[in-house]
């Protein structure tokens, strides 16, 4: 008996999807953020506020009765919030009668006399090639929790992806049809200064250079160029490009691709620090292995057309990490047993307060502490910090700090 089946146009049927799915993620976007509406930072409260600055809560209670600093909203119950501008503005206020330098300000100093150097930035690289490992969740919650502690921070989103784009309210598909991402500033015929593509977001001392498909040309056009002989050195390209900037940022957080193409490669020339990202799950931790593998011999390349590929620092961090799972936990005794301090003491617990937030594309710091739970948001947000508190120390040790 004879049977016909319907034959799609593969390539028709998936740029009908494809144009589908944008739509309606624009849709459901303006019913979240109309289009002459921006994204803004909740307030802090006086707890949250004086955790971030490192002072007692009595304290900040005490500046405001004596019209110090600025003043904080007040609610019908008479309790203080701080927007992130009071917070910045304290910081400055603080540091002028601080004991040491950087106890409020805690990013570069020049340098302390003329044969020492100064503090040079810190750029991150959060890495890993299997989705779903938490590299675009950590990036953005590294980069908002540096920014929030007083750092001045530039992020990037260097994945086609470009979920992290969208976490900080660009919408890729709407807002960068003219280009704007960092391939306008690493192309190979006339790049930008990478000024013209930084953005600065809803959160004073974060800025953003965003990301979308366009970025994927960098990979396609290095091949051409490369046999060309017109590429030169490709993989320093992210490197001078951010030394353009070198002056603005204490810390660049860089959210690479999932693979290890051109994009990645360059990415990985132009850190001085690097962290992977785990699931602590097994088959992640096989992928994890082949990217490990890879990613060395890749740099043996590199370091043999010129570039030092030394590191300040390479840790590997734990994500979606669950506590009461017993196999979990045997492969982070493992991970633990086998890499030691390389590891990351604190892990970034899965938690449902996390996956909500970024329904309405935010972060835990932007969500308002109502919206869950206080066990639920607490203990996702502790440890967050702990893993943001925990790479801002590897910075201060890396600039010669205790």
């Amino acid at each position: 008996m004879d049977q016909s089946f319907e034959q799609d146009d593969l390539n028709a049927v998936i740029r009908e999807h494809s144009e589908l799915l944008a739509n309606q993620l624009h849709a459901q976007g303006e019913s979240l953020f109309p289009p002459d509406a921006a994204k803004t930072m909740r307030t802090f409260t006086s707890g949250e506020a004086a955790a971030l600055l490192g002072v007692n809560d009595s304290y900040l209670r005490k500046l405001h009765l004596e019209g110090r600093g600025p003043s904080p909203q007040l609610t019908p119950g008479n309790r203080r919030h701080y927007s992130v501008h009071d917070l910045n503005a304290l910081r400055v206020m603080l540091e002028k009668t601080a004991r040491k330098p950087g106890d409020y300000l805690p990013g570069r100093r020049p340098a302390p006399d003329a044969g020492a150097s100064p503090d040079r930035m810190q750029v991150i690289g959060v890495m890993n090639f299997k989705g779903g490992s938490g590299k675009t969740t950590t990036s953005a919650h590294l980069a908002q929790r540096l920014a929030l502690l007083g750092y001045r921070v530039l992020a990037i989103d260097l994945d086609p992806q470009a979920s992290l784009t969208a976490l900080h309210g660009v919408q890729p598909e709407y807002d960068l049809n003219d280009g704007g991402t960092l391939y306008d500033a690493i192309r190979y015929d006339d790049p930008e200064p990478i000024s013209k593509v930084i953005r600065k977001t809803y959160i004073p001392g974060l800025d953003l250079v965003p990301g979308n498909l366009e970025l994927m040309e960098f990979e396609h056009e290095t091949p051409r160029a490369l046999a060309q002989g017109n590429a030169g050195l490709f993989f320093f390209r992210v490197k001078e490009a951010l030394a353009q900037v070198d002056a603005d940022y204490d810390v660049v957080v860089i959210d690479c691709p999932p693979q290890l193409g051109f994009l990645t490669m360059s990415a990985l020339s132009a850190a001085t620090g690097v962290l992977v990202t785990i699931h602590p799950e097994m088959l992640d931790v096989m992928s994890m292995s082949q990217f490990l593998r890879m990613t060395a011999d890749l740099m043996d390349v590199i370091a043999e057309s010129g570039a030092d590929m030394k590191h300040d620092w390479m840790r590997y961090l734990l994500t979606r990490y669950e506590p009461t799972d017993a196999p979990q936990n045997r492969i982070v005794a493992f991970l633990r047993t086998m890499y030691g301090e390389k590891v990351l003491n604190a892990p970034m617990l899965k938690s449902t307060a996390i996956s909500d937030a970024g329904l309405t594309k935010q972060t835990l710091y932007e969500v308002e502490r109502s919206a869950f739970t206080r066990a639920t948001y607490d203990r996702a947000v502790e440890s967050l910090n702990a893993v943001n508190d925990e790479i801002a120390e590897l910075i201060q040790k890396t600039w010669g700090r205790t």
